[in-house]
C-alpha cells in the first residue's frame, strides 16, 4: 500500500498554491506511457515551499537509469514557469526509492484501459521472488496468460500474451 507520508503533500505555507501546484503536475504525462501522469505515476514526492523562500518539487525516478528522467523533470520544470513559478526547483529524492505500490487506483485504472497490466502484486508480497506471477489479461480479464519476454516496449514492461483472446499485452512489472 502506498504510505501516507509518501503521497501526502506537505504544505509548510501557501497552502492553496501547493494545491494548484499538485493540479499542474497532474498535468504532466509519463512520456513512456502518456495515459498516465506523474501524480499517477506515484514519482512526486513532495510539493512544499523550503526556507530559502522557493517552491521545491520532489521527484522519484521509478528505476535507476530510467531514460524518462531527464524529460520528466524537463516537462515539470516548463510547466512551473507556465504556471507562474520560474524559481521553483525540482529536486531528485532516491530514498526510499520508488515502488510500483505507489501507482495510484488511477494510475492502476488507466494502465489496465490503456491495454497494460499493471502490478500484480505488492513488492512487498514474499511470493513474488519465487515463481511466476499470474498477469490477467487488460483486455478480457482472463488469468490464462504466458510471459513472451522479460521486456516490453520499455524496461520497466514485460511482454505477455493471453492463451484465452491471443492478445499481445505489456504487463507493468512490479518494482
Amino acid at each position: 500500500m502506498v504510505s501516507a507520508d509518501v503521497q501526502e503533500p506537505i504544505a509548510e505555507e501557501r497552502p492553496s498554491s501547493v494545491a494548484e501546484v499538485w493540479r499542474v503536475l497532474e498535468g504532466v504525462r509519463d512520456p513512456e506511457i502518456p495515459v498516465l501522469n506523474i501524480v499517477d505515476l506515484g514519482i512526486v514526492r513532495h510539493v512544499r515551499w523550503e526556507a530559502d523562500g522557493r517552491l521545491h518539487v520532489g521527484l522519484s525516478p521509478t528505476y535507476s537509469g530510467c531514460p524518462a528522467t531527464e524529460v520528466i523533470q524537463a516537462s515539470v520544470e516548463r510547466a512551473l514557469v507556465r504556471a507562474g513559478y520560474p524559481d521553483s526547483v525540482v529536486d531528485t529524492v532516491l530514498s526510499p526509492a520508488w515502488s510500483s505500490d505507489w501507482l495510484t487506483p488511477e494510475g492502476r485504472r488507466k494502465l489496465r484501459a490503456f491495454g497494460i497490466a499493471p502490478p500484480a502484486e505488492a513488492v512487498s508480497t514474499v511470493r513474488r521472488l519465487f515463481g511466476a506471477v499470474t498477469v490477467a489479461c487488460p483486455r478480457c480479464g482472463s488469468r490464462e496468460t504466458e510471459r513472451v519476454s522479460d521486456f516490453g516496449s520499455t524496461p520497466c514492461k514485460a511482454h505477455y500474451r493471453c492463451t484465452s483472446c491471443l492478445e499481445p499485452f505489456d504487463y507493468f512489472k512490479c518494482i
